[in-house]
């Protein structure tokens, strides 16, 4: 992305400002999510109508058409107790869209389990909307460690034995 910038009295671009902003409200909200806290992080991301997530443990992409209250509500019973540091990676911008490449490393209860640690690397592109910068999609997945080509081949031919 080429990024078009306008220069501020501090000498920092207000595209950067922008992206800075969302940086910190990324990582604010998937903090406040991973406490359990899905009406603060509702808040905070504001999903566009198109919206696509790709969830990191894989399936079909959902839509932001599929998010109804009760499964809004599940969401915020499925992540507790947790903790999150974002390690950004790269950050892309233009006047219109910004995509974030980030690290997200969790420590929390997931789905039941006992609190572990969760590193996901994850993909965000927010699309700016009259005034307002949306969430438009977000990819995440477990792979910060990495696997082997064998590992991967088994789970691209949809082997579940790993």
């Amino acid at each position: 992305m080429t990024a078009r910038r306008t220069m501020g009295a501090d000498g920092k671009s207000s595209l950067d400002a922008e992206i800075a902003g969302l940086i910190r409200r990324s990582a604010d909200a998937n903090a406040a999510l991973m406490r359990g806290d899905v009406d603060r992080y509702r808040t905070m991301v504001m999903p566009a109508d198109d919206f696509t997530l790709m969830s990191p443990f894989g399936g079909t992409p959902t839509r932001g058409s599929d998010y109804t209250p009760e499964r809004i509500e599940a969401m915020g019973r499925f992540f507790r107790n947790g903790t999150l540091h974002q390690e950004v990676i790269q950050a892309w911008g233009s006047p219109d869209m910004v995509v974030l490449a980030i690290i997200e490393r969790a420590h929390v209860e997931v789905g039941g389990l006992p609190a572990q640690d969760w590193a996901l690397r994850v993909t965000l592109v927010y699309r700016r909307e009259g005034g307002e910068w949306r969430l438009a999609h977000r990819h995440a997945d477990p792979l910060v460690e990495g696997i082997s080509l064998e590992q991967a081949a088994a789970i691209a031919r949809g082997d579940r034995s790993l």
